[in-house]
């Protein structure tokens, strides 16, 4: 066997550090355009695409970039007490606004449609006119402004990281007080979402008028899908073994 055979034996694969930093939003796209003289620079989020119940709810925030909060990142990867404390500090120092998709929007235009909606609304009611929106996802919402589309941007921006905790907070709080309207279907807990406690719900009391009647499940309890037996068949496949 030759030395550099041998040599290249010994030296062992490339592993990558078990102790990186965990990656959190940056406000570096921000900074850049605030150089560049781009500013206010918005970052927009919506909540609620998924639910059997309940409106989608978009935000849109502009933060203060000398007094950014402390711990900003994706509303998914934070605890409600995390998040509540945050909705707190964004509202104090930030420029923010809020806009709902409703249930009749939901169930006209579909959901997708809907959420871009809400996103443009809360865009157009901040206080301050942006220059640039970064929006979260793959797709661009009809702003009077320049707009960039993030994959993933709520773990990236921090401006879609803070939009995302005002959406989510702002709808836990709608959905836990729709739980209080509507008891027995247990909003306050699951938020609305396909879960089996809400699907045994459904089964029992049927869809309130926050149900989202274009959404399979619901159309089934309904009586809106037409074949008896594939109906039943939703809801019962839904249903926990």
């Amino acid at each position: 066997m030759s030395p550099q055979r041998a040599t290249a034996r010994k030296i062992a694969p490339t592993r990558l550090p078990l102790n990186e930093p965990v990656l959190r939003p940056s406000f570096r796209r921000e900074r850049r355009a605030l150089k560049n003289g781009i500013w206010p620079v918005a970052g927009c989020d919506e909540v609620g695409r998924g639910p059997l119940a309940g409106p989608v709810v978009a935000a849109a925030v502009v933060l203060d970039p000398d007094r950014i909060p402390r711990g900003l990142n994706d509303s998914k990867k934070l605890d409600a007490q995390t998040r509540d404390v945050l909705y707190q500090k964004i509202c104090a120092t930030a420029q923010v606004a809020v806009a709902f998709g409703s249930i009749a929007r939901i169930d006209r235009d579909n959901i997708l449609r809907a959420s871009l909606w809400a996103l443009a609304r809360a865009v157009a009611a901040l206080p301050c006119t942006p220059q640039l929106v970064y929006v979260d996802g793959n797709m661009k919402i009809d702003v009077a402004c320049d707009c960039e589309a993030v994959v993933g941007g709520d773990a990236l921006v921090t401006s879609i990281a803070a939009a995302s905790i005002v959406a989510k907070v702002t709808r836990d709080r709608l959905m836990k007080r729709l739980g209080l309207h509507h008891p027995g279907y247990g909003f306050e807990r699951h938020m609305g979402y396909s879960v089996p406690e809400h699907f045994r719900a459904l089964q029992a009391l049927g869809p309130t008028p926050h149900h989202r009647r274009s959404f399979a499940p619901v159309a089934a309890k309904l009586g809106l899908i037409e074949d008896a037996e594939a109906a039943d068949a939703i809801i019962t496949g839904l249903l926990p073994e």
